[in-house]
């Protein structure tokens, strides 16, 4: 699907160290990020868990296949990675859980974006785990049948994705290979009293088993 996502998404969550996720961010956003960006990679959010505090949270998306091998290869290696990597991978205990992605809804527009001042506010993910790839009609039924119940809550899409089966195009970073999920992002102005219910109830139907949901705290400067 075309449209103001990447055509192609990491999803990327890493295991840390206890109490070095914050050194980690500090690092990411001071000297990672933009380099990332200025090789051909378009980040996305980039979270806390606050629900797991050893686990870093961030997407990152490219036009297509063949330009993530060559936006990688750039990065990492070139000399900004070469200069912190050592210092980064020192806060990492595992960050091979990957997941690749491609968009199958689009965000709401951004007028329907709450507001992230308050306290509560946050990103809500979920992941869905399937036997075989997802139904083509299953982001039709998310869209019809789950997400109201979110809209209702003040949350705005940012995006669901379901797994990109393309050959890994960078071998020298790991994915998740055999997967199949539909994942999907959300921002809410408050965390929902009834999170795990609200998800798990609505989403009879949508997967064969529990969903795993998330609830992620944006770093300062995250696009979402």
């Amino acid at each position: 699907m075309s449209g103001s996502l990447p055509a192609v998404v990491e999803l990327r969550r890493y295991t840390l160290h206890p109490g070095r996720r914050e050194t980690l961010i500090d690092l990411f956003e001071a000297r990672l990020a933009a380099p990332q960006e200025a090789c051909g990679m378009r980040l996305l959010g980039r979270f806390s868990d606050l629900d797991v505090p050893e686990r870093f949270v961030w997407l990152r998306g490219f036009p297509d296949m063949e330009a993530r091998g060559r936006a990688l290869q750039a990065f990492y290696g070139g000399p900004v990675w070469r200069r912190h990597r050592d210092a980064a991978n020192a806060t990492m205990v595992d960050s091979d859980d990957v997941l690749l992605l491609r968009p199958v809804l689009e965000p709401d527009a951004p007028a329907a974006a709450p507001a992230m001042g308050g306290p509560g506010a946050g990103v809500i993910g979920a992941i869905c785990h399937f036997d075989a790839p997802i139904d083509p009609a299953l982001p039709e039924r998310f869209r019809h049948q789950v997400w109201p119940r979110w809209q209702a809550k003040g949350a705005a899409l940012l995006g669901a994705f379901a797994s990109e089966h393309a050959r890994n195009s960078f071998p020298a970073l790991p994915v998740r290979e055999g997967e199949h999920v539909f994942a999907w992002f959300a921002r809410v102005p408050a965390w929902p009293d009834d999170t795990a219910e609200v998800w798990h109830a609505e989403a009879d139907g949508i997967a064969p088993r529990a969903c795993e949901t998330m609830r992620l705290r944006p770093t300062a400067a995250s696009p979402w």
